[in-house]
């Protein structure tokens, strides 16, 4: 029994020995491969391939071999893995890659032509098979297994290898049709199908040749009698890919009339024609809807959608003139009584009595119907605060600011643990600010300060260094109260004033502090106006004469968001982002620049790459 127990003893010694000195082995082996020392490494690899003929082995072990010309030992060591493992496509692709070298072309190709020879009704062999030759660059072989792939299960659809065939060898037209005809029978994977062709080709160009190819492919497709609706769903995503909006809203509302559907789709490219800026397509979706009657579903969206729109080009872009102001306040005075004011149509009245107040100067109308909206049954208590925080904004406007100051303290009371409330507690501290009490504005701005709504915060610590910054010193109070009544003045819209008291701080006082200031408000007054080249104007003074102050960043993002936004310029915006990100590394505005640009590229920017 003992003598057993020791013979058992030195075996297991024996093999833990082994495995040490394997380990050691693989160590050396690795560290020689890794530093281009193939010839020390062999040595070691040779040993452990004795023992270990996994692939991690085998690989870095046949590589030494070529490397050191041992042909000889490379083909044994070769043959021994293929009849380890005859499903393993790769290790029988290197074969023949050896005997190509060799230029022993007849074995290479027994060896590929075998391969060929034993493919069965097995999909998942034929692809694997595929891929193999595909990695290898020997896309006939490739080519050629699909095909007898194809022939031994005519039922299994290899269109997306197909596809991936035809990508590599650039042919890209026959990539689509086998994409489409894969589509045509799995409608279901349409967005697979999306991401896929987004992927290989650059549908961003209108000229691009891949669009081009694109669309004349679909509109080939969705021409055809008793064409699938998938396709005319493809043709409506590649015009929103290339922001053709207008060919988007054309084939959605094409396919709409076609099916006799209810408009959900065409709704739906609205809503996206809203967000990229384009209200013309925006109206012509929404109004198609509207058009099919109010007995269908989504008629009332699309009402409130239209007047939505309306509401954001006219507040965003400010591009209007007297007669569109009223046609648009018409629409939406039509609207709410075909649907009633309620709580449903409670942002539509908020809207409206913002439009009237602040572009069309009708202050009193807006006044009269807030306060007759928040005495209607059914609104919620935030409800209300939303509409006494507009009818404050629109007292602002129209000079009264103490009846203002007045309902931002109530709702501050009411709602103290609510952004709504932080924001009323701001907008109250700007009311003394215009005031000229300037302590007491700053004492509120100092609780803001650690206040939970991050955006509400950054304009109180804004503010609040602002007045630090200009007022202290008895002699910079007359400065700064001038400076004050003219934002005031530019909130009440009434800019000419504004601009003669900013002038005037400038004749009086010509190297003010202030200086940088008086550009960067000036700049925000025409953006307000919607004159945006005046607006560029103080904006690049502002960096030209003051390039080092705090607001010189604030002005070059303004730059940037009004030429990406307002002006449509992206090549300009993504100039400016990037001098932004290069000549003011430490702008808060960094991060929203990098984003931007990753927006207007239209790819996955890393944060970290030098742009």
């Amino acid at each position: 029994m003992s003598f057993r127990i020791v013979c058992l003893f030195w075996l297991l010694i024996s093999a833990w020995g082994v495995q040490a000195q394997t380990a050691t082995d693989l160590q050396l082996a690795q560290y020689y491969y890794n530093n281009a020392e193939l010839d020390k490494a062999l040595g070691y690899y040779e040993k452990i391939y004795l023992q270990d003929q996994s692939k991690a082995i085998f690989l870095p072990y046949l590589t030494c071999l070529l490397e050191q010309k041992d042909f000889k030992t490379a083909e044994k060591v070769l043959r021994k893995q293929m009849s380890l493992n005859k499903q393993d496509y790769e290790v029988r692709l290197l074969a023949g890659e050896f005997y190509e070298d060799q230029a022993e072309d007849t074995k290479a190709k027994k060896i590929y032509e075998e391969l060929l020879s034993e493919l069965t009704p097995n999909p998942g062999q034929t692809i694997a098979v595929y891929q193999a030759f595909a990695a290898k660059g020997k896309f006939d072989y490739a080519k050629r297994t699909l095909d007898i792939g194809q022939k031994l299960t005519p039922s299994y659809p290899f269109n997306f290898q197909y596809a991936d065939f035809y990508a590599l060898v650039g042919d890209k037209r026959a990539m689509l049709v086998a994409y489409l005809d894969y589509l045509v029978q799995q409608p279901g994977i349409l967005e697979a199908i999306q991401q896929a062709i987004g992927s290989r080709m650059d549908l961003s160009q209108a000229a691009g040749p891949d669009f081009l190819l694109a669309k004349e492919v679909l509109l080939q497709r969705a021409q055809q009698p008793s064409a699938p609706i998938v396709v005319n769903q493809m043709l409506i995503w590649l015009f929103v890919q290339n922001r053709d909006f207008s060919g988007a809203a054309a084939q959605v509302i094409a396919l709409d009339k076609r099916m006799k559907s209810d408009g959900r789709e065409v709704l739906e490219l609205g809503l996206i024609c809203v967000e990229n800026s384009a209200f013309d397509q925006a109206y012509r979706c929404f109004q198609h809807v509207i058009d099919l009657g109010p007995e269908l579903p989504n008629f009332y969206e699309a009402q409130l959608s239209l007047l939505n729109t309306r509401f954001v080009q006219v507040t965003q872009l400010r591009n209007f003139n007297a007669l569109e102001i009223q046609q648009c306040i018409t629409d939406f005075e039509r609207a709410l009584t075909r649907i009633g004011k309620g709580r449903a149509t409670f942002q539509v009245s908020l809207q409206l009595a913002e439009i009237r107040a602040f572009y069309a100067q009708q202050i009193d109308t807006a006044i009269t119907e807030l306060q007759a909206l928040m005495k209607l049954p059914g609104l919620t208590d935030m409800q209300r605060a939303q509409a006494k925080m507009l009818l404050a904004d629109i007292q602002v406007l129209g000079g009264d600011i103490w009846e203002a100051s007045l309902m931002y303290m109530q709702i501050d009371n009411d709602f103290k643990f609510e952004s709504i409330g932080a924001e009323a507690k701001f907008k109250n501290a700007k009311i003394f600010y215009y005031d000229g009490s300037f302590e007491f504005a700053q004492s509120q701005l100092d609780v803001l300060k650690e206040g939970t709504s991050r955006f509400i915060s950054n304009d109180a610590i804004q503010l609040s260094v602002f007045i630090t910054d200009n007022y202290g010193l008895d002699s910079n109070y007359q400065v700064m109260l001038w400076f004050a009544t003219a934002d005031r003045m530019i909130a009440q819209h009434k800019y000419d004033s504004a601009f003669v008291l900013f002038d005037s701080i400038q004749t009086a006082f010509p190297y003010h502090a202030l200086a940088d200031e008086i550009l960067y408000r000036k700049g925000q007054a025409m953006e307000q106006r919607g004159e945006w080249q005046k607006a560029l104007g103080y904006y690049d003074d502002l960096l030209k004469l003051h390039s080092k102050d705090i607001l010189a960043d604030d002005a070059l993002f303004r730059m940037a968001e009004i030429n990406e936004v307002n002006l449509l310029d992206k090549t300009a915006a993504e100039g400016l982002y990037k001098r932004l990100l290069m000549e003011y590394k430490a702008s808060l505005f960094g991060a929203e620049a990098r984003k931007r640009i990753r927006l207007l590229r239209g790819d996955a920017l890393s944060e970290s790459e030098d742009i």
